[in-house]
């Protein structure tokens, strides 16, 4: 006799294998049942009303909030069903502004994808839109109040994935709203800038701060000199943008696009993964050998950075002070770029293209602000980049090869594996095996691969074991920070992204739904990775040209030290400068 429960829907015989919902077995069959507030990766919430089934002798009911039993009977596509999802979009679209074609989220915003759905036409309900103000002042992401539709998932993954609680509902009935903490400007808020909440915000409601026309204005000044460095998650997933699979290495051809736009130069930020690994291996050691404060933390991730800054600063001393390779990259730009271009350092503008929108933040910290003038002069997230290029009528699918430009072009496959998570550790332990363990081919660690939330391992080294631990997510982090704070921490040595599964996940990446393309991604990284002749960042002899030309020959230099690392601060949750009059 088999032990299999199933269920009927739209007459189908469907087997329930774990799914939390009636929602999740209908898409496994291919019933793409529509839907604003359910998310695979956040709780279920159960607002947004549009995932009506009929269930036979129970009625019309959300399916994301019921769970599966055996025997039910479920329609998808009634008339009665299509009827109410229709009402409910055109409710949703009498209360919503009507600028879709200035909308930095048209042609992928989900209000316009499920209209079409469902077969909306006309609106016959009097427009009610909301009158609200625009918040601008996050480096990282714009608030238009207006379009929130309030289906909270910004603020479940703010709070469940985050662990920040940076956005919130408040007021009741037709006067909900999702706010800041006493409706505060974001940047003034404990917002970290990781930027999920506009990831995974289904219209305009929360979008990536664009800096595309400033860009485009620097690269059209034949004044200036470009110089653009890219992250290794870009490459894995701009194709999403241009019709080509998740995954596809795209590095050559995204260096003909920008050389085609008029960019001067293009660089690789996995050339300053290479160097951020040297430096923070030799960091690691020196805290490790010399009785320095343990555990230590990575600090490639700037959303991370902040976090612990605002919500744990006790271990702040913990954190490696190495710089992000966005950061160091930027420094190394303003020391070498004078003597390879001829052109004083006004001239040259320094471009990053990141995976990531709190990149946008820590290029604006006050640390990386010298001569009056800060190291990076603008920040493209990958989204930044495909519009530019599309607005350019560039199509990367179908361009040539180009090859990055030296020096700081050259890199090993342990930068390129920075961009997912697991990737840092493991590029850490490719240098250390060689450096202090003396064994030279040790390539590949599995073991601190993969996409659960906190993962552990242990390698040996010079007969000691040290107890890793790699986090994605920043909730996931806070545990950490509580085991350290608490003197309980088992770990030597932990690596932490603030997004779920690394900088492939970020915010500034494609949107996607799920881990599905995230994976496909990663998978991406890991292939290039093996492509390279060289996998071990102290391969990198590029790396070490500029260590002797501009930084006194080496990792530990003042120079070293003074160019590559940085500093942390406490923050306040909440700025002390409120207006009241928005409270």
């Amino acid at each position: 006799m088999s032990d299999k429960k199933t269920l009927f829907i739209d007459g189908i015989e469907v087997e329930i294998e774990g799914e939390r919902n009636l929602l999740e077995l209908c898409r496994k069959i291919g019933v793409d049942i529509p839907t604003f507030c359910y998310h695979p990766e956040l709780s279920i919430f159960g607002a947004c009303r549009l995932c009506l089934v009929e269930i036979e002798g129970r009625g019309i009911q959300s399916s994301c909030s019921v769970p599966p039993e055996a025997g039910l009977k479920i329609h998808t596509n009634t008339d009665q069903i299509r009827k109410l999802r229709r009402n409910t979009m055109e409710l949703l679209l009498a209360s919503h502004p009507q600028d879709c074609l200035k909308c930095p989220q048209s042609t992928k915003c989900k209000l316009q994808e499920i209209a079409r759905k469902v077969g909306v036409t006309d609106i016959r309900y009097k427009l009610l839109t909301k009158k609200a103000e625009k918040d601008t002042s996050s480096y990282s992401i714009v608030r238009d109040p207006a379009k929130c539709i309030l289906c909270g998932d910004c603020v479940r993954v703010c709070s469940e994935i985050q662990g920040v609680g940076a956005l919130n509902f408040a007021k009741r009935g037709s006067n909900s709203t999702v706010i800041t903490a006493f409706n505060i400007d974001m940047n003034k808020s404990e917002c970290v800038n990781c930027g999920q909440c506009a990831a995974h915000c289904p219209t305009g409601a929360l979008t990536i701060h664009s800096e595309v026309d400033e860009t485009v204005k620097d690269i059209n000044n034949p004044e200036k000199v470009t110089v653009v460095q890219m992250a290794p998650a870009v490459r894995v997933a701009i194709a999403e943008e241009f019709g080509m699979p998740a995954g596809v290495d795209s590095t050559k051809k995204i260096v003909t696009a920008l050389k085609k736009l008029g960019v001067d130069y293009v660089y690789d930020t996995n050339f300053t993964a290479d160097m951020t690994i040297v430096e923070e291996s030799t960091e690691f050691v020196d805290r490790l050998t010399n009785g320095g404060v343990m555990p230590m933390f990575t600090s490639c991730c700037p959303a991370w950075i902040k976090y612990a800054e605002t919500f744990h600063p006790q271990v702040l001393k913990n954190i490696s002070s190495c710089r992000s390779p966005q950061g160091m990259f930027g420094a190394i730009v303003r020391k070498a770029m004078p003597e390879i271009c001829g052109k004083d350092n006004k001239d040259i503008v320094s471009i990053s293209i990141m995976p990531c929108t709190a990149k946008k933040f820590e290029a604006r910290r006050d640390q990386f602000l010298k001569d009056g003038k800060y190291e990076i002069d603008h920040v493209l997230t990958t989204q930044e980049l495909a519009q530019m290029l599309k607005s350019s009528g560039i199509n990367l699918a179908e361009l040539p090869d180009t090859e990055l430009d030296a020096p700081l072009g050259a890199y090993t496959g342990a930068g390129v594996i920075f961009g997912v998570t697991g990737g840092v550790m493991e590029a850490v332990l490719r240098y250390a095996a060689e450096k202090v363990g003396g064994i030279k081919d040790a390539i590949e660690f599995k073991q601190v691969r993969g996409f659960e939330g906190i993962r552990e391992a242990e390698v040996e080294l010079n007969g000691k074991k040290l107890k890793l631990a790699i986090v994605h997510g920043l909730a996931n982090a806070g545990k950490i920070c509580e085991q350290v704070e608490a003197g309980t921490c088992k770990y030597d040595f932990i690596e932490v992204m603030a997004c779920p599964g690394g900088c492939i996940g970020g915010a500034g990446q494609p949107i996607s739904e799920g881990f599905c393309k995230k994976q496909q991604r990663a998978e991406g990284l890991y292939k290039a990775d093996e492509k390279c002749a060289l996998r071990k960042s102290q391969e990198n002899k590029a790396v070490y040209d500029i260590y002797n030309k501009y930084l006194d020959g080496g990792p530990a230099t003042h120079a070293a030290h003074e160019n590559l690392h940085t500093s942390y601060e406490k923050r306040a949750k909440i700025s002390a400068d409120l207006d009241i009059n928005k409270v």
